[in-house]
């Protein structure tokens, strides 16, 4: 923040105590009488009990030799409502030669989910902001459900410094941190894009169908040397869909049947869409079970891989170009440049390394429950097994999910470090 030299006196009333309505109104028509102009406020109610801050300066430069005076009457009556109303209240004067700082313009979001959220987060977290020269100039609870959650507004750092500081959730087991910029490019239309697989359902869908096909193993092996860098991803998903070569097509509503919504999908996605959202779903999976889920789901975006499928059963091959790493990166941006939206208003969220291209093209890549190396590379990471927590990661709060008029049973919390 900037120092501000008034050039008139100035004073900060400080007011606190429990809160009901009908508190500011009475406490600004007692300063209607008086020669002053509002340079600041700000007020927070924790746990019923409110905070109101005023910054006041003389609206007329005081010719007097105490410059102080024009808030004695100020005082006097602000006191008097305050009595009247059950709130404490403390003040403060400031001449010319005693320069006040207001908060000047704040950059940066720093959200943080836990559960619970125990002290020593928050303080590693106000720590690491200090260090990285940031001030914080507000501090905003999100929600308690299914996280609690809660939002640093800060001023004074460049971004990149904030998000090293806080990267891997600053060394904190089960909190979540996210880093974004304040400003115009948060307003307007998001394009949300979820992976599917351990991301928006539970399962991965080529281990469900090696089930049906009695080749678990050999996809495992397969998968394994992926994972290991042994094999791209699309020579590798090759290798596994020719091991269901001869599966009936009607495998594969059965697996469809059998998948497991990840808790919290469902509100993350009816919640973004009556925000007016866009949601698409990109996966190294399969057409022929995610586009039922899209449906389900009323979502109209969707890039995936296609099984070839001769006579009612699977060929064992893939049809058209794969949706790799790149790939995923690729479709991203194309939605984005589909429906009109800037990159930095684009999220992505994934969990495994064929993420990585997509989180990082986003401008917020979310790693959802991933392995470690993929989490240091995203913007944040989630590692609890709630999908709607990237609500608040948006600054979606409680309040906005009850408005958009869905939420899921509540279940419990687990985390996946």
């Amino acid at each position: 923040m900037e120092p501000v030299t008034p050039s008139s006196p100035s004073v900060r009333l400080t007011l606190s105590g429990a809160d009901r309505p009908g508190l500011l109104a009475a406490v600004f028509n007692a300063l209607t009488d008086h020669a002053v102009a509002v340079v600041d406020m700000e007020q927070v109610v924790v746990g019923g009990h409110l905070t109101l801050g005023i910054l006041l300066r003389a609206a007329v430069p005081s010719e007097t030799a105490d410059r102080a005076s024009p808030f004695a009457a100020v005082i006097t009556d602000v006191q008097r409502v305050c009595a009247r109303l059950g709130l404490q209240a403390q003040s403060s004067i400031h001449v010319d030669d005693e320069p006040i700082r207001v908060a000047g313009p704040t950059r940066l979001i720093v959200t943080v989910l836990a559960q619970p959220l125990h002290p020593v987060a928050v303080t590693a977290v106000a720590d690491r902001l200090a260090a990285a020269g940031a001030n914080i100039d507000r501090v905003a609870r999100l929600g308690t459900d299914p996280v609690t959650a809660v939002e640093f507004i800060v001023s004074g750092a460049e971004i990149g410094v904030v998000r090293s500081l806080l990267a891997g959730s600053a060394g904190l087991p089960d909190v979540t941190i996210a880093v974004r910029p304040r400003g115009l490019d948060e307003r307007g239309r998001r394009l949300v894009v979820l992976d599917v697989d351990s991301t928006l359902i539970e399962q991965e869908v080529i281990n469900l169908l090696a089930e049906c096909a009695g080749v678990q193993a050999d996809v495992a092996r397969i998968t394994e040397d992926a994972m290991a860098g042994r094999l791209d991803f699309a020579t590798s998903l090759h290798h596994r869909v020719s091991l269901l070569a001869g599966l009936p097509e009607a495998v594969l509503a059965e697996v469809t049947a059998a998948v497991r919504w990840t808790p919290g999908a469902r509100t993350l996605i009816r919640t973004l869409q009556r925000l007016d959202d866009r949601v698409a779903l990109v996966s190294g999976g399969f057409h022929d079970v995610v586009d039922p889920l899209a449906r389900d789901l009323g979502v109209v975006d969707v890039r995936a891989n296609r099984l070839e499928i001769t006579d009612g059963r699977l060929t064992g091959r893939v049809i058209g170009p794969v949706i790799d790493r790149r790939g995923k990166a690729d479709a991203l941006r194309s939605l984005a440049a589909l429906h009109a939206i800037p990159l930095i208003r684009t999220v992505a969220v994934g969990d495994g390394a064929n993420d990585l291209d997509m989180l990082e093209a986003a401008g917020l890549g979310i790693a959802f429950n991933a392995a470690p190396t993929v989490a240091a590379r995203a913007d944040a990471a989630i590692h609890l097994r709630r999908l709607d927590s990237v609500l608040f990661l948006l600054g979606i709060g409680s309040d906005e999910v009850a408005d958009a008029g869905y939420r899921e049973p509540r279940q419990t919390v687990t985390s996946h470090t």
